[in-house]
C-alpha cells in the first residue's frame, strides 16, 4: 500500500520500565515482578505503532549515555527505522507501577537531561536536511528541560513543506493556542486538557466541536483533534466536524493510547484515506492500545476487530 513519507521527533525519550507489586506501602521495601522495558517516548510511540499497523515511518530520536544506548537496542529489536541525534546527557528513565490489589497504575517520570541554545540548532539542522515536502511530521510528547515554550513552533518552522502534527499538552500546547503555528495541519489534545483552555466543561460532543472549530476558524490547525477519553474523539476542520466512538473494551492501561491514535490518524492520512476513515482508524488503535499492559501499544488484531465499532457519526 504506498504511503506518504512519515518523520517523528523524539527529544526527550524514555527507557519505560513497568512493574507490579501487590501494594504499594510507605517506608516498606517492596517486592516487585520481573521488569517489561520499552522504548518510550511520543513520537517514539508513534513510530512504534506506525511499524505494528504495517506502516513506514523515521523515528529521530535523542540518545545520550548508557540508558540511550540500551533504548537503542530496544528500538532495533522492535525493527524500527531510527535516526540518533546525541542527546546532551543521559537519556531518562520511567517508572510504571502497578498496585494489583486495586489495579491502579502509578507513573513516575524522570526528567531528562536539559538542552542548551547549542544543542537545539543541532535539531533544527537535521530537520531541514531531513524535510520532505508533502510528507508528515510529528511532533509529540514532553519538551526537554531548558527550551523555550515555543519550541515546538521553531521545530515546525524547521520542517518546511511538512504537514505538521503536534500533540503536546502543559504550556507548549497554550502557546501554540496563543502564538498559533503558521499552517500547522492538525493539533490534538485531551479532553482534560480542552477544558482548561476552554475554561469551562465540555460536557458533549457539540461543546468539544464547537471548542474545536473556534481553534480552526482562529488558524490554530486546519484540523483540531480532541479526545473525550473512553467515549470517544472529535475531529473538526473547515468542512468537517465528526466523532468516532471508541471500541468496547476492558483497559489494562491507558499509557500509549494517546500515542497509538496519532499513529492510526498520521498512517491513515498517509495512506490517502478520508478524515472520516482516518479517525475511526485513530479510535480503533486507542482502544486497542488500552487492552495491552503497562508501556505496550495496540496490536494489529485488535485493531481491525475493533474497527467496526469505531462508527463516525455528525457532531
Amino acid at each position: 500500500m504506498t504511503q506518504t513519507p512519515v518523520v517523528t521527533l523524539t527529544l526527550n525519550p524514555a527507557l519505560d520500565m513497568s512493574s507490579a507489586v501487590d501494594a504499594l506501602i510507605p517506608d516498606e521495601k517492596l517486592r516487585c515482578s520481573d521488569p517489561l522495558l520499552d522504548p518510550g517516548g511520543g513520537g517514539l510511540n508513534v513510530s512504534r505503532a506506525i511499524g505494528a499497523l504495517g506502516g513506514e515511518s523515521l523515528a529521530l530520536v535523542a540518545l545520550g549515555g548508557l540508558t540511550g544506548d540500551r533504548l537503542a537496542g530496544l528500538i532495533r529489536a522492535e525493527g524500527v527505522a531510527f535516526l540518533a541525534l546525541t542527546a546532551p546527557g543521559e537519556t531518562r528513565l520511567s517508572l510504571t507501577v502497578t498496585e494489583e490489589t486495586t489495579g491502579r497504575q502509578y507513573r513516575f517520570m524522570l526528567p531528562g537531561p536539559r538542552w542548551a541554545q547549542a544543542d537545539q540548532e543541532r535539531v533544527f539542522t537535521l530537520l531541514r536536511a531531513s524535510a520532505r515536502p508533502g510528507a508528515w511530521g510529528v511532533i509529540s510528547g514532553s519538551q526537554p528541560p531548558g527550551v523555550p515554550v515555543d519550541f515546538p513552533a521553531r521545530l515546525a518552522r524547521a520542517m518546511p513543506g511538512l504537514n505538521v502534527v503536534l500533540d503536546t499538552s502543559g504550556p507548549a500546547l497554550r502557546q501554540a493556542l496563543t502564538h498559533p503555528i503558521p499552517d500547522l495541519a492538525i493539533l490534538r489534545m485531551d479532553d482534560a486538557e480542552a477544558e482548561k483552555l476552554a475554561e469551562g466543561s465540555l460536557v458533549t460532543r457539540s461543546d468539544t466541536a464547537d471548542f474545536a472549530q473556534s481553534l480552526v476558524e482562529r488558524g490554530v490547525a486546519r484540523q483540531v483533534v480532541i479526545s473525550r477519553g473512553p467515549e470517544g474523539s472529535v475531529l473538526v476542520d473547515r468542512d468537517h466536524r465528526i466523532f468516532a466512538r471508541a471500541g468496547k473494551v476492558k483497559v489494562k492501561s491507558t499509557v500509549g493510547a494517546g500515542d497509538s491514535f496519532v499513529a492510526g490518524l498520521v498512517l491513515a492520512l498517509a495512506r490517502g484515506e478520508t478524515p472520516e476513515a482516518a479517525l475511526s482508524f485513530a479510535s480503533a488503535a486507542a482502544s486497542a492500545a488500552v487492552m495491552t499492559d503497562a508501556t505496550q501499544l495496540c496490536r494489529p488484531e485488535d485493531v481491525m476487530r475493533l474497527l467496526p465499532e469505531c462508527v463516525i457519526s455528525q457532531v
